[in-house]
């Protein structure tokens, strides 16, 4: 009994412990953001075999209902998240801890109240909203939009306190836990999928969702408790932080506004086309996401606290030090997950979503599409971190400024690619890409115009030598997998294709590692130092500090 006692103390301490370096908590974010996207990756694939075939339309119909409820979601609570509450929650929590759970749940209480008032108003009009935002679809589909709309609502109440609790367990640097919560959402999703969609049928996905929530928020409860949180009813809009926060998230919910319209539009645009194209678009949507959550919003999530905590203390150097060697490494690691991704943009579609529930014009529709928003997966990564840069510096007009001329160029680009050169739902993918890379070159334009300026010309040309070898890696890649599928392995079957799409993606990566060490690419010893992180993961995650600590070491041991 020694034994499994001493598991499950090491188990507990695991998911409470910090994590004391932005390497260490990326680490962190990025495995269980691997679990958490595999799971999504399932997820998807369950829905696709239970629905494409037989009820496409009704799947489109699931994917647009997320629509409204996620559109007031992020402008009421991921303005204030995102743009303000981890910075000022930081400042506060060095200064007295009582008092910055005292302005946590002030904001907690305000915008709750704020979003139920919002909920409200979708409830009621579900139908007529739903109507609005899509294109061709029938009466029936937007009577279940409408329907599911308003059960998803009650989910996106849960996430709003649910993601309160992660930005202040993330502010105390503890990454593990709240990085556990979408895994535990996929959970709830993918099992009453598999329980109850022969008798629910679509509904299962959507109760799915509500249980998924559930389990999302109290997952975190124990953690919050543990930390000091005692919730207290209080509006206390006089409050210092309030005000900035609220002062802060203003032009952040309204770059969130223009990004809204631009989804609502890629919405309306998707559900104009054939029956199916919205649900390939987000499938397309969702593999990409995993490189980019691994990479660009793990490093940039574990860099916030400590960005943010380097200006506290009014370390400049260090925060512009802290900015520029995680840029580099995003940039390192993207290059090559863009262009594998790329190559094997349909093998990839197959073993996700099923060589065999998946009909082959949708896969390589699918193909195509991912292949447009891959070329997004490096931008996409930077903007992560360079928004949060900003957020660090309490500047959120920029990315507002810079995110309202990106939207715009998507929104147009979306109607020429579809409307005049019948492009369908790659052309939406494609303007997507493309209105990411303007915003990765506006933000990272105006960042180098602030006195914070952290790159010189040197910079690019090493980002030129990152790019030669990732051209490297795709034509390596794209050279094993002609020889494997030609000579070696038959595609028709989950387990070849499989192996065929592991060892041509670990050839390219091997041939972008030896490329980067001939040129002499400094990023090449993070790979080396994540290997050696992942041997000695028992170290590296539990030979922290203890829990409850005095704040100054809190902030200071970012």
């Amino acid at each position: 009994m020694v034994q499994p006692a001493r598991w499950l103390k090491n188990g507990r301490d695991l998911l409470v412990r910090r994590q004391s370096n932005i390497f260490s908590a990326a680490l962190v974010i990025a495995l269980t953001y691997s679990v958490s996207m595999v799971l999504g990756i399932l997820r998807e694939r369950l829905l696709v075999a239970r629905f494409y075939n037989c009820c496409r339309e009704q799947l489109d119909v699931y994917y647009a209902a997320f629509r409204l409820p996620d559109m007031i979601f992020q402008l009421v609570v991921i303005g204030a998240l995102s743009a303000a509450f981890i910075p000022v929650f930081s400042e506060h929590l060095a200064k007295d801890e009582k008092e910055a759970y005292h302005l946590a749940s002030s904001l907690i209480n305000f915008l709750l109240a704020f979003f139920i008032f919002l909920s409200i108003l979708i409830f009621i009009f579900a139908r007529p909203f739903s109507a609005l935002i899509t294109g061709n679809f029938s009466s029936s589909q937007i009577d279940l939009m409408a329907q599911m709309t308003q059960a998803m609502l009650l989910a996106q109440i849960l996430f709003l306190i649910s993601n309160f609790f992660s930005a202040m367990v993330q502010s105390h640097q503890r990454f593990l836990l709240p990085s556990l919560s979408p895994v535990v959402y996929n959970l709830g999703i993918i099992l009453v999928v598999l329980g109850f969609s022969s008798s629910l049928g679509i509904w299962s996905a959507t109760i799915g969702v509500l249980v998924g929530a559930c389990f999302h928020l109290l997952i975190q409860l124990p953690l919050v408790l543990k930390l000091g949180f005692r919730y207290s009813f209080s509006f206390d809009w006089r409050h210092s932080g309030v005000r900035k926060v609220a002062r802060l998230m203003f032009p952040r919910t309204l770059a969130l506004a223009a990004s809204q319209i631009e989804s609502t539009v890629s919405l309306f645009l998707a559900t104009s086309l054939s029956a199916g194209s919205l649900t390939i678009y987000y499938l397309a949507q969702r593999l990409v996401d995993l490189p980019v959550r691994l990479l660009g919003t793990s490093i940039g999530q574990a860099a916030l606290p400590t960005l943010s905590a380097q200006l506290a203390q009014k370390q400049v150097e260090e925060f512009k030090k802290t900015l520029k060697q995680s840029l580099d490494q995003i940039i390192f690691l993207a290059l090559p997950a863009t262009a594998i991704f790329l190559v094997l943009r349909v093998q990839l579609v197959r073993f996700a979503y099923g060589a065999k529930s998946f009909p082959w014009v949708a896969t390589i529709i699918t193909g195509r599409t991912l292949a447009a928003v891959a070329f997004s997966i490096f931008s996409q990564s930077a903007v992560q971190l360079l928004v949060r840069g900003f957020y660090a510096l309490h500047d959120t007009f920029v990315p507002f400024g810079v995110g309202l001329f990106a939207v715009i160029i998507n929104v147009s680009l979306s109607f020429i690619f579809i409307k005049v050169f019948n492009l369908e739902i790659f052309g939406l993918a494609l303007a997507f890409s493309i209105s990411n890379f303007f915003n990765f070159f506006l933000l990272l334009f105006f960042f180098q115009r602030r006195k914070e300026k952290f790159l010189h010309l040197n910079d690019l040309y090493y980002w030129g030598k990152m790019s030669f070898a990732s051209l490297i890696a795709a034509f390596s890649t794209w050279a094993m997998m002609r020889f494997l599928d030609t000579f070696l392995f038959e595609t028709s079957r989950t387990f070849p294709l499989l192996l065929l799409t592991i060892i041509s993606g670990t050839f390219g990566l091997l041939a972008y590692l030896l490329s980067a060490k001939l040129l002499k690419i400094k990023e090449l010893s993070m790979v080396w130092l994540i290997g050696h992180k992942i041997s000695g993961w028992r170290k590296t995650i539990f030979s922290v500090e203890e829990i409850i600590e005095p704040r100054s070491e809190t902030i200071a041991g970012g």
